[in-house]
């Protein structure tokens, strides 16, 4: 029986992914195998020794202490993509909010007065203001072709826009998804230089920590319009009130509110809704159950934040050892060499790793002794270890 502490309220769908004759999940327990997160943060609370992977049901894992976890063998999961659609969506919100200038129009609604003849002509005497401009034929710059970016492009592909990507470290899967007619950038000033439109989607890291700032807003199209739904501190604020202060920028939109940005009317700000749907809820919470799940009863790891991809079959009749280690070399041969003193013959074996980290999964064709664990426990660098049974 495994069990399964929740930190949040996770999605009933997800819940129902983890089978009761096979798991125990409830918000307070003792010694939990894993945790289900969405928001809370762990960083001020005690994790307990006996965790073995912690699941984030969303994208970012800033709430979970991953350096942590990893010196222990703990991996983090995640739920990319699980919420794209509902992020995707609010994009195209945005665009749409300033394109129109809809946020200020429904200001000036709001302050209108008098009876309905006064209203009619108020309207009619104020629209002018508000006049705004079509997407079709506009060009969006998206910076970050993950998940959410593929998605972004080929929607704006779709309203007949001309879209620019950027992304170094797209992977295989997404290059597939994206649109053929979406444009190659050179870089990140490049893609500025080419876009009226620009919408970020990557990680908050130092390399992208005011990623969109003073100098690169001036390459941006005049009367450009910038969208961030990522992450707030990859777009410099002051740089942004700035450029909208001058009139080179024409909006930003954005799902980070702050003091800073408060009551100006060139900035639409949303209250951090970018996954906030309820099937993105229920995509997230299905998708890190099932990885939990598999880690759990195969040792198997897909999207790790701290671990290396590592899935193997596990076939009836096998025993299992799941390895978490550090990354340093003849890890394998010793593991090998111990299983062999022991008479144990390898079926399968899996060695991956991920900087500082190595996972390895070992197959057996019978049963393991406890004292071979132990010994393999000992081995200076490995983190933790774990016997499963095909």
């Amino acid at each position: 029986m495994f069990k399964i502490q929740t930190l949040n309220n996770i999605s009933i769908l997800g819940l129902e992914r983890l089978p009761r004759e096979r798991y125990e999940v409830a918000s307070e327990m003792n010694h939990p195998d894993a945790v289900m997160v969405r928001s809370a943060d762990m960083h001020k609370t005690e994790i307990s020794a006996s965790i073995k992977a912690i699941g984030r049901a969303g994208a970012g894992t800033n709430n979970i202490p991953v350096a942590a976890m990893s010196k222990r063998g703990v991996p983090v999961f995640n739920a990319p993509g699980a919420n794209a659609n509902a992020v995707k969506e609010l994009v195209l919100a945005g665009m749409l909010l300033a394109a129109r200038n809809i946020g200020s129009a429904l200001d000036f609604v709001k302050k209108l007065d008098g009876d309905d003849k006064a209203m009619h002509e108020a309207v009619e005497a104020g629209k002018k203001k508000f006049v705004g401009f079509e997407l079709p034929g506009r060009s969006l710059g998206v910076i970050g072709l993950g998940a959410i970016g593929v998605k972004v492009a080929n929607t704006a592909i779709e309203l007949g826009m001309e879209v620019w990507g950027f992304d170094p470290a797209m992977t295989v899967q997404n290059a597939w998804k994206l649109d053929a007619r979406v444009r190659q950038a050179l870089s990140v000033d490049d893609l500025m230089a080419r876009s009226q439109f620009l919408s970020v989607h990557v990680p908050l890291l130092d390399a992208t920590r005011n990623l969109v700032n003073t100098d690169r807003l001036k390459l941006l199209k005049k009367q450009g319009v910038v969208l961030n739904f990522a992450r707030e501190a990859i777009v410099d604020e002051k740089a942004v009130l700035a450029a909208l202060d001058s009139g080179s920028l024409h909006a930003y939109v954005c799902d980070f509110p702050s003091n800073t940005l408060k009551g100006h009317p060139r900035v639409i700000a949303t209250p951090h809704l970018g996954a906030s749907t309820n099937e993105a809820e229920d995509n997230c919470a299905v998708m890190v159950a099932d990885q939990l799940r598999e880690f759990l009863e195969r040792g198997n790891i897909t999207n790790s934040v701290n671990f290396p991809e590592a899935v193997l079959p596990l076939l009836p009749g096998k025993t299992r050892l799941a390895i978490s280690n550090a990354n340093v070399p003849n890890m394998v041969g010793q593991i090998s060499t111990t299983l062999a003193n022991h008479k144990l013959n390898i079926a399968d074996l899996l060695n991956k790793s991920r900087g500082d980290i190595a996972y390895t999964l070992v197959d057996v064709d019978s049963g393991i002794p406890q004292g071979a664990v132990d010994e393999i426990a000992a081995i200076q660098g490995v983190l933790n270890i774990r016997v499963i049974v095909g």
